[in-house]
């Protein structure tokens, strides 16, 4: 399947890695249709994509709420005239350790179930309900040939601090391989991108030695870019031999 001419969902889309997503789908000339969270953040985005050769088109929408999902699908379909995929990159990060005891009291803090499940809501619910509402989508009006892209990390290896996200990471990768399975027969294939440390603007915020130090493991010594995890999507897109498995882009670094 080409890039160009094709047309996209990307969930997250105002912000970070899916923000550039939906941009540079849109630059290759895809019609995407993007959903956040924020109005501001989709409207921003909505401005900087109106002079690209793709259409670009924003909706608000919880990734974890099967209601909202029902109807982006629908809104976007309706909006770019059909759709040939999805991109699920919508994430959060809720970090803390299992258990952590205090040095001066000894009390043991827990990890807190409402961290760990609005993780898992958001990260790997919201990737499912994504994934089955496009595929439904797509059978229903015989939409085929069409591809699912869901973004993991290579914190799906485990990763301290973070139970949550890893377990909804790893999650990610163990669906993208059984859906590849399941839907290869509707002619919707399946692949997964698990990008390493990439400069977003999470990461543009933290003290450089702390960078320099979260980076020093990493054999090609830098961070990723934005950019090459597109080009991670990109590939998975229009590479119709390609299903049911996971691209590692994390600059060669072993959690």
């Amino acid at each position: 399947m080409d890039v160009k001419g094709s047309k996209f969902i990307v969930t997250g889309g105002a912000s970070g890695m899916g923000r550039h997503f939906t941009l540079a789908l849109a630059r290759d000339g895809a019609d995407v249709a993007f959903c956040d969270m924020n109005e501001d953040g989709i409207r921003a985005v909505e401005a900087e994509g109106k002079d690209l050769p793709g259409k670009v088109v924003g909706f608000v929408c919880n990734v974890a709420d099967e209601k909202q999902v029902e109807k982006l699908v629908a809104d976007a379909a309706a909006a770019l005239g059909g759709l040939n995929g999805i991109v699920n990159n919508a994430g959060i990060i809720r970090d803390g350790l299992l258990i952590k005891v205090d040095k001066e009291t000894g009390a043991v803090g827990k990890l807190s179930l409402q961290k760990w499940q609005q993780v898992i809501d958001v990260n790997l619910t919201g990737v499912f309900l994504g994934a089955r509402e496009y595929a439904a989508w797509a059978v229903a009006n015989k939409g085929g040939p069409g591809v699912i892209v869901s973004i993991s990390s290579i914190s799906r290896h485990g990763n301290m601090g973070q139970s949550n996200y890893s377990a909804a990471k790893a999650g990610i990768v163990a669906m993208t391989k059984l859906w590849g399975g399941e839907l290869a027969r509707y002619g919707i294939r399946t692949g997964a991108v698990a990008p390493g440390f990439t400069q977003t603007p999470i990461l543009d915020g933290m003290p450089p030695a702390m960078l320099e130090k979260m980076v020093q493991p990493v054999p090609l010594k830098r961070t990723g870019q934005p950019e090459e995890m597109y080009k991670a999507v990109k590939f998975i897109i229009e590479n119709d031999y390609f299903t049911g498995r996971c691209l590692d882009v994390d600059g060669g670094l072993v959690l």
